[in-house]
């Protein structure tokens, strides 16, 4: 049976973990909300600047749960449904203007939903498995069964899972700690 623990919600301008709110703003726009969310919470990772919106989404969710705790051998798993499409956009248009033609390497690099859980385990020092699914919707059933193999195959003692979907300004993350 698999225990979950450490449940973190990110939407409407809220960090909610264990259901206690961690951080709360009035900023509706969600880039300028994850910047005041990184300085308030003194996250101290200086590539989050870098990151793609996505992926700072699935940072910030995952921060609240890892911290600074020993993660080497702790999986990912996470979902979404736009993918990197908010991404893509940026760099479409980027590439689109006659005029204004600068496609940025730096946009490029996050046009892959897998780069996010990539960022968390450079962080983490993540040495186990970790993908990045695309769903219709959120299916726990089917998350917790993909990580119960990973857990049950013995190559993760932990597995972080969640959705993590962020489209324009409309933004969701629930990401949750599974073990045996």
């Amino acid at each position: 049976m698999m225990k979950k623990t450490d449940i973190c919600t990110i939407e409407s301008s809220k960090i909610i973990l264990n259901e206690q709110i961690i951080f709360e703003t009035q900023t509706e726009n969600f880039s300028d909300f994850a910047k005041e969310a990184y300085k308030t919470l003194e996250l101290n990772y200086p590539k989050f600047h870098k990151m793609d919106n996505l992926s700072k989404l699935a940072f910030l969710a995952s921060e609240m749960i890892l911290k600074n705790d020993d993660q080497s051998n702790t999986a990912l798993v996470f979902a979404n449904k736009s993918s990197s499409l908010d991404t893509d956009f940026k760099y479409q248009e980027s590439i689109n203007s006659q005029d204004n033609y600068f496609p940025s390497p730096a946009v490029f690099v996050y046009t892959l939903p897998n780069i996010c859980a990539g960022e968390i385990s450079i962080k983490h020092k993540m040495q186990t498995e970790n993908a990045f699914l695309v769903l219709d919707e959120f299916d726990e059933e089917f998350l917790n069964s993909y990580a119960a193999q990973i857990l049950q195959s013995g190559k993760a003692e932990k597995v972080l899972c969640g959705w993590v979907e962020l489209y324009q300004e409309s933004y969701k993350a629930f990401v949750y700690l599974l073990s045996l």
